[in-house]
């Protein structure tokens, strides 16, 4: 009898998604002779009667590599542990998704997902003994456990492209442009498309800003006879004097005011004399096919979640570590997030170029 794994996607889709299912797949059943069961719609699939579940083989992952989305589809409200009902109710249902994936003979379930799904995915193996393999997945490019994330680049390709597009509107109407970015509580997409696209400004959520140096920088720019400016803002920047706020009150500051780069127009109004626009990119950087770079790093952590099954190293991440693919203890990759460094070579990058953070570096802050 040929060993059946689950497999997974889950939170939000990411380009690479697929390539990892193809990856996984590839190796699983071409070299170890795995029988791999795709559960439909993240956690959910197994909740479904009959079961949504699918038998994933070679030629069902053909075209998987350049394809976008998840053909598993994914949901970011499907919390087995506090379940969403019609009702309303959040029943604990973990149990019986327990239950429901040993009744499939599943000797476990690879999960392809960001730091909410991997915690999930621990508590299921600690408190149900349903073994787990991880594999990291968000554009965001927040957990701490890898050095980079598939769907990160594919994200900062995308908004580098809006911004040179950007570019060219705000210089033929001598505006200031506000390009929002995703990022709510890291601001790795801002920072890294607002190097490679040439942005005056980059707002982020690690660096509170200061209105007045942003403004300054605007004025700065016009009288050297550059008379627009382009500012990058990640969704969940925020004015100095927020740093404090709880994150449901940070939520809400940005709710109300209509998005970060909203608020950043506003912050300006009356700072600044140049007419302001703004664009939300949203959910564009999440879509289409993912860049070679993130279909290798994804082929790698396909492979590499086959070998931890095969090691049965249930209870570990693969994840990028200097450049390899090693695996790493879910509980390490649940602990903490991966933020921007204020004062880490990116940021100082940055600054070197005559980017505007909104706040002086933190040697020159005394």
């Amino acid at each position: 009898m040929p060993r059946t794994v689950g497999i997974c996607t889950g939170g939000g889709d990411a380009p690479g998604l697929n390539a990892v299912i193809r990856a996984f797949v590839k190796h699983g059943v071409r070299d170890h002779g795995l029988q791999v069961l795709g559960i439909e719609d993240s956690f959910n699939g197994l909740f479904a009667s009959p079961p949504a579940v699918r038998e994933l083989d070679l030629v069902s992952c053909q075209g998987l590599l350049h394809r976008g989305g998840t053909v598993l589809g994914t949901t970011n409200r499907g919390d087995p542990f506090a379940f969403p009902m019609p009702d309303g109710s959040r029943p604990d249902r973990a149990g019986e998704l327990a239950r429901n994936a040993r009744a499939l003979g599943m000797e476990g379930i690879v999960v392809i997902g960001g730091d909410g799904t991997q915690r999930i995915g621990l508590r299921l193996m600690e408190e149900h003994g349903i073994k787990v393999v991880g594999v990291p997945k968000t554009i965001d490019n927040d957990l701490a456990a890898t050095d980079m994330t598939f769907g990160f680049q594919t994200a900062v390709d995308i908004a580098t492209d809006a911004l040179d597009r950007l570019h060219t509107t705000a210089e033929s109407h001598d505006r200031v442009m506000f390009l929002e970015v995703m990022g709510r509580d890291a601001g790795h997409i801002a920072l890294h498309c607002g190097i490679a696209g040439g942005a005056d400004v980059i707002l982020l959520p690690e660096i509170p800003y200061d209105p007045k140096r942003v403004a300054a920088k605007v004025a700065a720019r016009s009288s050297l006879g550059r008379s627009f400016t382009l500012v990058v803002v990640a969704e969940g920047a925020l004015p100095k004097g927020c740093e404090e706020l709880p994150a449901p009150e940070r939520k809400q500051r940005l709710k109300r005011g209509g998005g970060a780069a909203a608020v950043a127009m506003a912050q300006l109004d009356g700072l600044v004399s140049a007419e302001m626009r703004h664009v939300i990119l949203g959910h564009v950087q999440r879509g289409g096919s993912p860049v070679p770079a993130d279909r290798i790093l994804a082929t790698r952590f396909g492979v590499a979640a086959a070998q931890l099954v095969m090691q049965e190293r249930w209870g570990e991440m693969v994840a990028l570590r200097n450049g390899e693919v090693v695996g790493v203890p879910l509980t390490e990759a649940c602990s903490s997030m991966h933020f921007v460094d204020p004062a880490g070579p990116y940021v100082a990058t940055a600054r070197a170029v005559g980017v505007e953070l909104g706040a002086p570096a933190p040697d020159a802050a005394g």
